[in-house]
């Protein structure tokens, strides 16, 4: 229950987050359409307005201004009173809103508003033969904030489809942001409650094997040498559990690093078969070799060493009195290609994807053995950290292959 409510929640931050955002650059854009239309409408009249100013200013001094041929321009005369002088700008609308109309700063482009009208204007001040008069000239945008208007209504409309819009996609990538933090988290979760299931066990045979011993506290140890066996069996199993598990807990954090070295390969597979020799001749099964010679190898010998001798423990474990154990290392032009092959119990085939899983056995691994299930995901940890690529083959009673494929050319 904490944990739905805890993603609950994040889910909901992350949606407002999310759609936030989506709404800040929608927004953003929306603005910048805006103020590229009005920027471009306005160039355009700005345009129109200095060139008609320009024909005025340059004019001869004393001349009647004319009207302008575009009937949204209007040339207005002032004197120095600031009364209007030029007749044809004595309309009945200039004349009520003189105030409003008479320019407050010369050289420059601005807007005004008379009624329901608006007008881009500018002035200029000019010394005529009668003294100095201020010409403007006013150009009627009402067309232009038309379309601003209606652009404005539209961005307000789409604002709010675009709000819901936003709302909908922030939930979308926020529910599939939580895909892979839930999948984390349920792993993580697994994998505390499989560690604790395992550290238990032998805990559990530890503790009961040394109450036992308390009980006698007057018997030898020949007396009690099975009880001593078991606990000290228990603690090499504790001890080989916290190992892997410090293994992969520093691997996930990205705390080992790699010390990729050329070294002989084909040399360190024969020490490690050489050591297997008698342990496989005890358990009567066979160990062979085929490697090409002068096997140069750039990686991590110590975890190469440790891969080669977790894929040998396993094909020991799963493999019978008499069985075969084959090993084989050979080159082609940019790749080294690995194998390690027996006849043993083999897997079955919907258990193949999930062998290299933490703690993951099938039921024929957990009869013959009493792993953990680790030793496979640190070799694929392995093999991913030299940037290989592994194959599983397998039929249950006739044995497993495993064909692992490193590239020559490794970063060091």
């Amino acid at each position: 229950m904490g944990e739905t409510s805890m993603f609950r929640r994040t889910h909901i931050r992350l949606t407002i987050l999310n759609s936030f955002v989506f709404f800040i650059l929608i927004s953003m854009l929306g603005v910048f359409l805006y103020s590229y239309l009005q920027t471009r409408l306005y160039k355009d009249v700005d345009e129109t307005i200095i060139r008609a100013m320009e024909r005025v200013q340059y004019g001869e001094a004393g001349e009647r201004i004319a009207p302008p041929r575009d009937p949204r321009l209007f040339v207005i005369a002032w004197n120095e009173q600031g009364k209007i002088i030029d007749p044809n700008a004595n309309t009945t609308l200039f004349q009520q809103n003189e105030l409003t109309i008479y320019p407050q700063q010369l050289n420059e482009l601005y807007d005004i508003q008379i009624d329901h009208l608006y007008f881009r204007t500018m002035a200029v001040s000019i010394d005529t033969a009668f003294g100095k008069i201020t010409v403007q000239i006013l150009r009627n945008i009402n067309s232009e904030k038309e379309i601003l208007n209606r652009l404005l209504l539209l961005m307000i409309a789409g604002g709010g489809v675009a709000l819901l819009c936003s709302v909908a996609a922030g939930y979308f990538l926020a529910e599939r942001a939580l895909v892979p933090i839930k999948s984390a988290w349920q792993k993580q979760q697994q994998f505390v409650s499989d560690a604790s299931h395992e550290l238990r066990t032998p805990l559990a045979v530890i503790q009961a094997k040394t109450d036992l011993l308390f009980r006698s506290p007057s018997a030898t140890i020949e007396e009690k040498i099975v009880d001593i066996s078991v606990i000290a069996k228990e603690c090499r199993r504790l001890s080989k559990l916290v190992a892997n598990l410090l293994t992969l807990a520093r691997s996930d954090s990205n705390q080992i690093e790699m010390k990729k070295e050329p070294f002989r390969i084909d040399e360190l597979l024969r020490e490690i078969v050489n050591h297997y020799d008698e342990i496989a001749s005890y358990q009567q099964k066979e160990m062979t070799l085929d490697s090409e010679p002068s096997l140069l190898f750039a990686g991590d010998r110590e975890r190469i060493h440790q891969l080669i001798v977790i894929l040998l423990d396993n094909a020991m474990k799963y493999t019978k009195e008499g069985g075969k154990i084959h090993l084989s290392c050979h080159q082609s032009a940019s790749s080294i290609i690995l194998k390690v092959q027996d006849n043993g119990i083999g897997i079955a085939e919907e258990d193949i994807p999930k062998i290299f899983d933490r703690f993951y056995q099938s039921d024929k691994a957990r009869a013959a053995s009493d792993g953990a299930g680790l030793g496979l995901s640190i070799a694929k940890w392995i093999i991913d950290q030299h940037y290989g690529k592994v194959k599983v083959k397998s039929k249950l009673g006739e044995g497993t292959c495993l064909e692992i494929t490193f590239p020559k050319n490794q970063k060091i």
